[in-house]
């Protein structure tokens, strides 16, 4: 398949620069893929689309302040950092504005406002598509530390500076594994009222970790879609929540996704099971490295219905809801969703596809 099949028409106007005032007060198109029917509503109605029975898997990854501005010694110029992933201790690969002058040697810091505890990054190396390898070096607790000197990384197309909101609006109400560079963004909607109701109405939370990776920010380069490579991304399944899966769909219960990074999680975990006779998939627990990379043409194993935001032309999340619908129809309902003033993008509205 090429790569303008996934294009459409989307009015800069529509991407989302803020979050809505509440979160459960964003928009929330429904898709029935059954009879191709589409409904307007809140994210507040979301229970409406739930039964008992049903679960909810969500992803509890939680975004690190990665992104971060220091001065590099010797020179006096200011360096930008984001943090992309931990290699080991305290080595990370990194992105590095303007990277071109930084190599192996060269010393950051990032102590600002007068403080006198240290907390400077040495490049060690290079790394893959411009990136560096660089070592941490700081007095006190590197994640606190980095918690009082860095800011959200929000993605490029919210044109505007990290505000201290967004230590609190680009998490999820449930994140706790810390290691993500991105939010998981479907889950941004749900507050703790709507969860608890969910609930006591007999719906199941399964809760899956991915940390979300660089890949997120960076587009598909091929014309071809089946020759484009995903990043690997960390995923951890554990063996309450596959029990919890599991049990829903042998119960014959719906399997909700929260986003594609739960979508991609379980997938990616599902194993061939024919302890009973007749062969289906389950998900099996554990830790692992993701690269999974669903298109059309991809057989789903466990996820029956997803809850997601609006997503970028050409690129892999909306190829991912594509293979879940049809390319052509989900092309359909964004003309729609453009037609109707839908905010777009990771503080946009949301979108159910049961």
């Amino acid at each position: 398949m090429h790569i303008n099949d996934f294009d459409y028409n989307l009015p800069p106007e529509l991407i989302a620069q803020k979050p809505t005032d509440k979160r459960d007060n964003s928009r929330l198109l429904v898709v029935h893929r059954d009879s191709g029917d589409i409904e307007h509503k809140h994210f507040y109605n979301i229970l409406e689309y739930l039964k008992p029975g049903d679960c909810l898997v969500l992803n509890n990854s939680k975004v690190l302040p990665a992104r971060l501005f220091g001065i590099k010694e010797g020179t006096g110029a200011k360096v930008e950092f984001l943090l992309i992933k931990r290699l080991e201790g305290d080595t990370w690969e990194t992105m590095v504005r303007p990277g071109k002058r930084l190599k192996p040697g060269d010393v950051v810091d990032f102590s600002r406002n007068g403080a006198t505890a240290k907390f400077q990054a040495t490049v060690i190396d290079y790394g893959e598509e411009g990136t560096r390898h660089v070592k941490f070096e700081y007095e006190g607790i590197f994640l606190e530390r980095l918690e009082e000197l860095g800011s959200m990384p929000l993605p490029p197309y919210i044109e505007r500076e990290s505000q201290e909101e967004d230590k609190d609006r680009y998490q999820t109400v449930y994140c706790k594994e810390e290691g993500s560079v991105a939010a998981p963004t479907a889950g941004l909607h749900f507050t703790d009222e709507l969860l608890k109701k969910a609930e006591e109405m007999g719906v199941k939370l399964a809760y899956v970790t991915l940390h979300v990776g660089i890949g997120t920010f960076r587009p598909v380069k091929c014309d071809i879609i089946e020759e484009h490579k995903m990043h690997f991304e960390e995923y951890e399944v554990s063996e309450e929540s596959a029990r919890i899966i599991n049990e829903t769909k042998k119960a014959g219960g719906r399997i909700f996704s929260v986003g594609t990074t739960s979508c991609r999680t379980v997938e990616s975990a599902a194993v061939l099971n024919d302890a009973d006779g007749e062969p289906s998939y389950k998900v099996q627990q554990g830790h692992g490295n993701t690269g999974i990379f669903i298109y059309p043409g991809y057989e789903f194993k466990i996820i029956d219905c997803l809850i997601t935001n609006f997503h970028l032309p050409k690129s892999t999340l909306l190829m991912l809801i594509s293979a879940l619908y049809d390319r052509e129809k989900i092309l359909e309902v964004y003309k729609t969703a453009v037609e109707e003033k839908y905010r777009f993008f990771s503080y946009g509205d949301a979108m159910l596809i049961l």
